[in-house]
């Protein structure tokens, strides 16, 4: 078993309030959860209402497959036209 653990942290230049924040980001994270299989959830930056930090968990049977799960989530996000992605670190365990 391998355990996938990917950070993120995000920029969202639009909001202008920690309520838009919370939708952008509880939007964002519903969608990842839906689309990957992955466990997800905000980590860092709560009181900052233009940068989020999300930790996110994927469990696979092979490193491959984990990091290859885990990359495209990266991907999807680098799409999502709410959020630029500042910094991203994957470890496997």
């Amino acid at each position: 078993m391998i355990v996938g653990i990917l950070t993120v942290r995000l920029r969202m230049p639009e909001n202008s309030s920690l309520k838009e924040k919370r939708m952008t980001t509880k939007s964002l994270k519903d969608k990842i959860r839906d689309r990957f299989n992955v466990s997800i959830a905000e980590i860092d930056d709560h009181d900052k209402w233009q940068v989020a930090a999300f930790g996110i968990a994927y469990v696979g049977t092979d490193r491959f497959c984990a990091d290859a799960a885990l990359s495209k989530v990266v991907d999807f996000i680098k799409e999502c036209k709410q959020v630029d992605l500042i910094d991203y670190n994957t470890e496997l365990l």
